[in-house]
């Protein structure tokens, strides 16, 4: 329960950005600053073990949340695990740390109008924000919030991957955030001393004696209050029912993700005018922009089965769980000090395409996420992901009722050639576990499987068993075009007091997982909202394309 009804900043959500920006608001010690979460606490210990993902995507502190029927898959219904915890994905995910192509953000400074958010510019918010083990440099920087480390011993597996990978004839490549994003190798990950770092443990825990700083968890925020086109405040679900209200003197800042962020500013009546009142909520701004531009990776996957323990499937067996865990606790390594997906990389299915279009990430086990199979004997799993989809999809209200979910519809695969580029990285994928180098390893494909050759029958695998790789963004995009919902100072156009701080900003997905780039517009975020001077463009530094 908070000390006060009123605070000069609330922000709704404890995701990665919502983390970033109540811990850099609350430097300033003459403001009040308020975070608001939905869910609890991160105090499960599986929040912070490494590989305590595999237990993530099957349900813990998840919205439990699905698609609506894909109608270019076949009218299969996705699982999409949406995080419900201090922290939001940074707690729950993969750990993967990777931030994209230069080219990334350069377009959404040039395509998409956002000033100040090209490569250059980001560079040094990404820096801000690290706490690199290895790497000091152009790119890279110490002494940051977040933990990056390199993964704690390798399986021999994964260095045969490598290998064989280059046998393929992708190059080999130490840092996918550094000069070059193309290549092969182990990716760098948010764990210090072998445990997560998560915008939850790294921004927020250090904050919390602050007295200027209040934390409300399992509080779900109902709707933002606006009054004559101002936000002033938030709207708190309570027991039986029952709201109260709490005030923001200076702003509200919306921070729930590419899922919450439009759900929430639709209940409060800011969206598309004709859907708001087709599910019966007030229209308090026409903002046709909100909810659209939904963009998703969409993972398909080869599974191998090995020809002997060479991956963590064994450590299902009981006595195994407990050594492990003794491992962990005595020492700080072992199968729990892994992310179960460190290595991988990024190369061409399109050989034009302007960067790598293809990101691999293997998996030490079978039935590792949510909905992939389990082999009865060991086995290993490489995703494959086509980066930049084409496809555009929704979020939109089933209802008025802030209780009900919304409906998700990534809309995947509604651009063929998305679906084209997303089978032509699967080949890829598969070739690469044929290589010579993983044949000590690998006794034969079982997924798709060796029949499954022609266009058609993939095509079927794939609608049969594509995942979400959790990669939501760009439903409250950024720009200066009629469709933008925020400014690129983040500020909702037509509503005073009111901005968007997270991935749902993204005008473009970015290449690569993104707990990163958010953490980033967290970080700039909060110099927005402050009114400071943005952090000097980087001159030194680019990600040229390799001769």
């Amino acid at each position: 329960m908070p000390a006060s009804q009123s605070y000069d900043y609330i922000v709704i959500g404890a995701g990665p950005a919502g983390c970033v920006m109540a811990s850099r608001l609350s430097e300033d010690k003459d403001v009040t600053v308020l975070l608001v979460e939905a869910g609890g606490r991160d105090l499960h210990p599986l929040f912070h073990m490494p590989a305590g993902f595999a237990k993530m995507t099957k349900g813990i502190a998840s919205w439990g949340w699905h698609t609506v029927p894909q109608k270019h898959l076949g009218g299969r219904v996705l699982r999409f695990t949406q995080a419900k915890v201090l922290g939001g994905g940074s707690s729950i995910n993969a750990q993967i740390y990777t931030r994209g192509n230069a080219k990334d953000y350069d377009a959404w400074a040039t395509d998409a109008g956002c000033a100040g958010w090209a490569y250059a510019d980001v560079l040094p918010y990404f820096k801000r924000a690290e706490d690199n083990q290895r790497f000091v440099d152009a790119f890279h920087a110490y002494g940051g919030p977040i933990g990056v480390s390199i993964p704690i011993n390798p399986l021999p597996i994964s260095e045969a991957f490598l290998r064989a990978a280059q046998e393929y004839g992708i190059p080999y490549n130490p840092d996918f955030n550094g000069a070059i994003q193309d290549g092969i190798g182990h990716y760098q990950v948010t764990v210090r001393n072998g445990r997560r770092s998560s915008a939850a443990t790294a921004y927020l825990r250090p904050a919390r004696d602050r007295s200027n700083l209040t934390v409300l968890t399992v509080s779900a925020v109902t709707r933002i209050v606006v009054d004559n086109g101002r936000a002033i405040g938030v709207e708190i679900a309570g027991a039986g029912g029952a709201t109260r209200t709490i005030s923001a003197a200076r702003e509200v800042i919306l921070a729930a993700g590419a899922i919450g962020s439009p759900r929430l500013l639709q209940l409060s009546g800011i969206g598309p005018a004709d859907h708001l009142r087709q599910v019966g909520v007030e229209v308090k701004h026409d903002l046709p922009g909100v909810g659209t531009n939904l963009q998703d990776h969409l993972d398909l996957y080869a599974i191998c089965e090995c020809t002997g323990d060479h991956t963590y499937d064994g450590y299902a067996r009981l006595d195994r769980t407990i050594w492990a865990g003794f491992q962990y606790l005595a020492f700080g390594k072992g199968p729990v000090a892994s992310t179960l997906f460190e290595t991988g990389g990024f190369w061409y299915a399109d050989k034009v395409a302007r960067s790598p279009d293809i990101q691999f990430h293997l998996g030490l086990g079978s039935g590792i996420e949510a909905g992939v199979s389990r082999l009865k004997n060991a086995g290993v799993t490489l995703n494959t992901a086509f980066l930049r989809p084409r496809s555009r999809g929704t979020v939109r209200l089933a209802s008025a009722d802030p209780a009900a979910a919304p409906l998700i519809d990534p809309n995947y695969w509604e651009d063929p050639y998305d679906r084209a580029t997303a089978l032509a990285g699967l080949r890829m994928g598969r070739e690469i576990m044929r290589q010579k180098a993983l044949q000590p390893f690998v006794l034969a494909e079982r997924l798709p499987g060796p029949d499954v050759v022609s266009e058609v029958d993939l095509t079927r695998f794939a609608n049969e068993t594509c995942k979400t790789d959790h990669h939501p963004v760009g439903t409250c995009r950024m720009g200066t075009d009629d469709m933008a919902v925020v400014t690129p100072d983040l500020k909702v156009r037509g509503i005073e007091g009111l901005r968007v701080c997270d991935s749902s900003v993204m005008p473009y997905l970015v290449s690569s997982n993104t707990n990163a780039p958010t953490i980033m517009i967290g970080e700039k975020g909060a110099d927005l909202v402050r009114g400071r001077a943005p952090l000097p463009a980087a001159s030194n530094a680019r990600q040229p394309v390799p001769a």
